[in-house]
């Protein structure tokens, strides 16, 4: 009688909303499984498109599952995980987003009835990353190496690495021009891992083809004063100067009083504000410089100067654009055009302001230290060019990755139907229950070649047959064997250069399994409510204290 007497223990706060046990568990497993629906159907080279409209009315059309991803705003906590590592997956590697998502979602899904039938998730979880690693194990052991070839065969490999995270984009019609493209623009910027060094400009107007690479950097004519057309627009071997400093009257103005004691001084205060500028200009000129370049104004005066003195100048250059000129032609960006000396100077072979649809660009080609390279991507809508430096931007990071860890592996779900079948073969070496979750590990796995046929409308069920009993074989020769999209059947993958880094799979692998398992081992969700206002907290106050009780969520003691 006593205990059921002991007050109640206030432990939340009021409106705090909890959910827990297997109930909990299953809801996440079908909001992450949701997730993955939406993304599914974009995977493969005939993979769909999703279009997103926002609230602010702006349309993305995309196939880049973490671009969809990001635009989604999904708002269920445990399928924001699924987001996390689609991010994760394009910031590490730069493709398999679709792949990632997918998979996790895949693993949970093969969880489910095992959940539903009471076991415990610690060992669904135990076992997802015994498989995890056994299958990154095995990945590593298939991969071939592309290191020790003469450059040109490096660069065929690497072109069909960027070909075939191409083909899934919606450029992927001319996936051999691009990839060529991605190629030279990587092997330009050599060992530097900066991304930034590869610039991207869109230019609306013309077709895909008109597209071409800088080997170099290329920026749109800045904003520009008057006597800019009079400067000359192309040099051979010009010295560039690179500043970070305002070249007009307006900035030599300092919030600061002067007091005269005879009108006639008043000149004398006006003609050294203007000694001042001609001064820097003067010694710009005396650098030897042909193009000035800055990342602050150059106004209609030393704009004019210039001019006269068959110099080009462009003001407002953006800083991206600047540090990139500076890491191509070597130069060094000066804060004080005092004591300029030849050092600080870049040059480039040739330097031209070109028209390009309806922009004029300044382009610095055949610069000495290289570093750097400009794609200038051409299009009809402007949501096809945005897309297009998407599926770009993918490929330019594969083709780093591939020249980072030179393995690569079969494409086409080869490597997931032979990690499958050998997660398979070891779940029948193990006994207990472990056997069963294995098993359905590798089950998961085959969600890849399967929605590839899906996706290209062809019969799942009649294509991954064939490729189970090619990929039982003893002699092992089928390991390479992948569905072959444009006949409906299975083909060699390595045959037919469809070949991704080893890495973009060990990473999906483990990220997958990693979002897997986190959800697994939630069982209990708790939903606090929005603080209220001041005046809100003293409403609610002043009712719990004429219902008689304390504010709070109660939990009665058992």
């Amino acid at each position: 009688m006593a205990s059921m007497m002991q007050p109640q223990i206030i432990l939340l706060k009021e409106g705090t909303d909890t959910s827990q046990g297997k109930a909990q568990l299953l809801s996440n497993i079908n909001a992450v499984t949701a997730v993955g629906d939406v993304v599914r159907t974009t995977l493969g080279p005939r993979g769909m498109d999703k279009l997103i409209h926002d609230d602010k009315g702006s349309v993305t059309i995309s196939n880049d599952g973490a671009t969809i991803m990001k635009l989604l705003d999904i708002v269920h906590p445990a399928a924001k995980i699924l987001v996390d590592i689609a991010k994760s997956q394009d910031s590490e590697v730069g493709d398999g987003t679709t792949t990632v998502v997918l998979l996790a979602a895949e693993f949970l899904k093969e969880a489910k009835p095992f959940v539903e039938d009471g076991v415990h998730s610690q060992n669904l979880i135990r076992s997802y990353r015994t498989a995890s690693a056994l299958a990154i194990e095995k990945v590593k052991e298939l991969a071939v190496s592309i290191e020790g070839k003469s450059v040109e065969e490096k660069k065929g490999l690497l072109a069909k690495c960027a070909a075939t995270t191409l083909s899934s984009k919606l450029i992927g019609g001319e996936k051999e021009f691009f990839a060529t493209m991605v190629v030279d623009a990587v092997m330009a910027i050599g060992d530097d891992d900066r991304l930034n060094l590869i610039g991207i400009k869109k230019v609306p107007g013309g077709n895909m083809r008109d597209s071409f690479l800088v080997d170099g950097v290329a920026f749109k004519k800045t904003f520009s004063y008057a006597g800019f057309e009079q400067q000359p627009k192309k040099f051979d071997n010009p010295k560039i100067l690179l500043l970070n400093i305002e070249l007009e009257l307006k900035s030599e103005k300092e919030n600061a009083e002067i007091r005269l004691s005879d009108p006639s001084q008043y000149q004398s205060i006006v003609d050294a504000e203007w000694n001042i500028i001609y001064d820097k200009l003067d010694k710009c000129v005396e650098s030897g410089a042909k193009v000035v370049l800055s990342r602050l104004a150059i106004g209609d005066l030393a704009t004019q100067y210039f001019a006269d003195r068959d110099i080009f100048c462009a003001g407002r250059v953006a800083e991206e654009d600047l540090n990139r000129v500076a890491a191509a032609a070597g130069g060094t960006i000066q804060t004080s055009v005092n004591n300029i000396i030849p050092e600080v100077l870049g040059t480039c072979e040739i330097f031209e302001e070109k028209q390009v649809g309806g922009e004029r660009f300044n382009i610095f080609s055949g610069c000495p230290s290289g570093r750097t390279a400009t794609i200038v991507l051409r299009g009809g809508a402007d949501q096809f060019i945005e897309e297009a430096e998407r599926s770009l931007h993918d490929a330019i990071m594969i083709v780093r990755r591939a020249v980072k860890n030179s393995t690569v592996v079969p494409g086409g779900g080869a490597i997931d139907m032979e990690i499958s079948k050998y997660l398979r073969q070891h779940s029948r070496t193990i006994a207990g229950k472990s056997q069963l979750f294995i098993n359905s590990y590798a089950k998961a796995l085959e969600v890849i070649p399967r929605q590839l046929c899906d996706n290209a409308g062809f019969d799942a069920t009649d294509v991954l047959n064939k490729l189970r009993q090619k990929h039982a074989m003893q002699s092992g020769e089928g390991a390479s064997y992948g569905v072959d999209i444009n006949t409906g059947g299975i083909a060699d993958s390595f045959a037919n250069f469809v070949w991704e880094p080893a890495v973009v799979k060990i990473n999906a692998i483990n990220a997958a399994t990693e979002a897997a398992c986190l959800i697994l081992s939630v069982d209990e969700t708790v939903k606090n409510p929005k603080s209220e206002s001041a005046q809100g907290d003293a409403a609610a106050g002043a009712m719990g204290r004429g219902r008689g009780g304390g504010r709070g969520r109660g939990m009665r003691r058992r």
